[in-house]
């Protein structure tokens, strides 16, 4: 009887032995050393930026009222960068005895420019009287046609020249004409036609005809003389 009652429960623990090995989940697989790598994450390419620079550039305003164009120029007396055309006082910050204005040492495309030894000057232009004469009927003789003018400014009585002299001309670009010193700087806006053939002058007043294709306009620019001269010294790019 003891005998037949050891079996019975050895046949018992043996049964429940394998039923707890069916419930009992196999191992999850260790991830190979290929799986396990994540990718590293590739770090954002931060492009590169130039050094910001910035010049301060001061001068005293002439006694006169009106717009100011002002440029800068590098030491062979080129225009690299026209800082200001036609504008108002509003537009400089007004230092204690001074207008104060900056330059981000780039050129008018917006390409920075070397290192070095730089100058500003411009000029303080009054009320230029802007004529449009209408249409012309042909264009002015040739020999009477000149490219550019010289015209007697008005004394600066903050600077130390006298009646200076300064040769002005005649541009134009996509916006349209405009006259402008001889080294390329923007004095006054004549119009919004791009298409200059023609300037003449007098003592007083510039003429100007414009060919667009079609018809010939003429206008006269009175009162030049009304502007005067200022410089702003050297300074150092760096």
């Amino acid at each position: 009887m003891t005998k037949k009652l050891n079996v019975a429960l050895l046949i018992a623990f043996v049964s429940i032995c394998a039923g707890i090995g069916q419930e009992v989940p196999a191992p999850t697989p260790s991830p190979t050393t290929k799986e396990s790598a994540s990718p590293s994450p590739t770090p954002e390419q931060t492009p590169s930026v130039s050094p910001t620079r910035s010049v301060r550039i001061s001068f005293v305003p002439p006694p006169l009222q009106g717009t100011i164009s002002l440029g800068v120029y590098d030491s062979n007396s080129k225009l690299v960068r026209v800082l200001h055309q036609e504008a108002g006082s509003n537009e400089f910050t007004i230092g204690a005895d001074a207008l104060v204005t900056q330059w981000d040492g780039k050129d008018d495309d917006g390409q920075d420019l070397p290192d070095g030894k730089y100058h500003a000057r411009g000029y303080l232009i009054g009320h230029f009287k802007v004529q449009d004469l209408g249409q012309a009927t042909a264009l002015p003789v040739e020999d009477k046609a000149v490219a550019n003018v010289k015209v007697k400014l008005m004394p600066n009585p903050l600077a130390n020249d006298e009646k200076p002299i300064v040769e002005l001309g005649v541009g134009f670009d996509d916006e349209g004409s405009f006259l402008k010193t001889i080294d390329g700087l923007p004095l006054c806006t004549i119009s919004e036609t791009p298409n200059l053939i023609r300037v003449k002058n007098s003592e007083k007043s510039v003429d100007v005809w414009q060919d667009n294709g079609t018809l010939i306009e003429r206008f006269r620019i009175s009162n030049i003389d009304k502007m005067m001269a200022f410089d702003c010294g050297d300074f150092e790019l760096k």
